[in-house]
């Protein structure tokens, strides 16, 4: 899971982004050499659909301020009558995407010592694939839980399943869970000090025997499970360095040939479970920045490198045949950052068609989710208790724009993982039941399967994503309403249980 910020993501379609910080915080003018240029353009997400459209940038500026055109005929930028000397209009408007991929350019804002870019992207015509098959699989994966904590533990460089306080699971763990309503388990998976030296990076028997075994119980209580590589690439800490692979090599290529390796074996030791059993590549890869690092200025070096480890991880399952010739594969990307994924993961090639799936994570705000930094989310909630943003408007934003690059075109999305920590008061609980419910129905109403996160601490704050016993299956403090809620959001159909019905039920 993440522990840090997560990436705002922009509203769907078409937005309006800030990809460049103002280059001058204390700067001068002309006329006054102590003036601090205030630019202020609102608002700065926009929304459209693949047809065009039209929308007003208005911008509140105390300097005088010259606006670009794009270079691409299909953006232009016409102004519009001044309301007063320190405000300025324009109208941004597209014509029709005729392609299936998104566009985009930029348009630049300029006044003395200042400048600030503002991207502009269009969606793309839907391909025609089947939009409906794609939700169809979110809701065989139906609400999903995270065995969080467990074989993705680790100290001092080896995993360990108990070393971060859970006993280890159980088959009447699996069972209890399935009998929740409960449909899928995702099991995170570190593979540190269980990976031999090159060149053969042979994996320890015991280790992926205990995976195996975790697996079965899965299968025998009729769950779909999705395995990984997780902690094996946090922070670029270790074997999974996208920071180094993206500036040398001959490191990229060690890493391809360990990643290749060690996922040939795994797909080799599973490849004739059916297809209740999903392979994902890996798990918030980044170069310790959470998507705030060198991504955003390496001229995508860390993009391109991340789409070839993914590639790899591919080609290296497919090619053990067996049920992995047409096994369901999960693809993540940049820090499994939705709106990064978006915009800069290239799903690869696959000698089958149908079987890719997208994987990202959901903890906006992460200041309320991860941290409990605020006790209340969402419209009801008190100015002074909750995020400044991240609201259920931000939910639809996010997860519109996933529909629309990839389950509009046939690709099924599933947000690996998600959730939101206990809460000491009732009050704040309220809170958390409602945002839980909240995602867990957009979720469902934009196709996808979320996975809650649990890592198993049965307190509360920072941290405390606790709803079940990993070992026993037995519910820690108020898990059951939680589970409940949740499996409810996700597969009720009654006509009047709708997203703008739990909006209406907050707090």
């Amino acid at each position: 899971m993440t522990t840090s910020p997560t990436i705002q993501n922009a509203r769907p379609i078409i937005s309006v982004l800030l990809v460049a910080a103002m280059l001058l915080i204390h700067g001068c003018s002309e006329d006054d050499p102590l003036l601090t240029p205030e630019v202020v353009p609102t608002p700065t997400e926009f929304s459209f659909p693949h047809d065009g459209g039209t929308e007003t940038l208005t911008i509140r500026t105390n300097i005088p301020l010259e606006i670009s055109s794009p270079n691409d005929a299909w953006c232009t930028v016409t102004p519009m009558e001044a309301k007063s000397s320190e405000e300025q209009q324009y109208s941004i408007s597209t014509t029709p995407n005729e392609n299936e991929e998104v566009r985009q350019t930029k348009i630049t804002l300029l006044g003395h010592q200042y400048a600030r870019d503002l991207v502009v992207q269009q969606a793309g015509q839907p391909s025609g694939q089947n939009a409906e098959a794609a939700m169809a699989f979110a809701r065989h994966l139906g609400m999903g839980w995270n065995l969080g904590n467990q074989l993705d533990a680790w100290s001092n460089g080896v995993a360990n399943e108990t070393i971060w306080g859970n006993a280890a699971t159980t088959q009447e763990a699996f069972d209890k869970i399935a009998a929740t309503g409960i449909r899928s388990v995702r099991i995170p998976i570190t593979w540190l000090g269980h990976i031999g030296p090159a060149p053969d990076y042979i994996l320890a028997t015991a280790w992926l025997n205990r995976v195996a075994e975790v697996v079965d119980y899965a299968e025998t209580a009729g769950l779909n499970a999705i395995i990984n590589i997780h902690h094996d690439g946090a922070d670029s800490k270790h074997w999974l360095n996208i920071k180094e692979a993206a500036t040398n090599a001959e490191v990229n290529q060690q890493i391809k040939d360990q990643l290749g390796a060690v996922w040939t074996q795994i797909a080799e030791k599973f490849r004739d479970k059916d297809h209740f059993l999903i392979f994902e590549a890996m798990n918030e890869i980044h170069d310790g920045g959470w998507g705030w690092g060198a991504n955003l200025t390496d001229n995508g070096k860390q993009y391109t490198v991340l789409n070839e480890w993914n590639q790899v991880f591919v080609d290296a399952v497919r090619a053990t045949g067996g049920l992995n010739s047409d096994r369901y594969l999960g693809i993540p990307g940049y820090v499994t950052s939705p709106n990064l994924t978006i915009h800069h993961m290239k799903l690869p090639s696959d000698a089958v068609n149908n079987r890719l799936l997208v994987s990202v994570h959901y903890y906006d705000p992460h200041e309320y989710a991860i941290e409990d930094k605020y006790s209340e989310w969402g419209h009801t909630a008190a100015a002074d208790k909750k995020a400044e943003s991240g609201d259920e408007a931000h939910v639809r934003e996010i997860f519109s724009q996933l529909k629309n690059k990839y389950i509009d075109r046939g690709i099924p999305v599933y947000i690996g993982e998600m959730g939101s920590v206990h809460r000491s008061t009732k009050r704040a609980e309220d809170f958390r039941k409602y945002y839980l419910e909240y995602i867990c129905k957009a979720a469902r109403t934009y196709g996808m399967a979320p996975f809650y996160w649990d890592n198993g601490s049965p307190d509360t704050g920072k941290e405390c994503f606790g709803i079940i016993n990993h070992t026993t299956g037995n519910f820690i403090n108020n898990g059951q309403e939680i589970v409940e809620l949740m499996v409810r959001a996700v597969t009720n159909d009654d006509p009047t249980y709708t997203l703008e019905a739990v909006y209406e039920s907050a707090p």
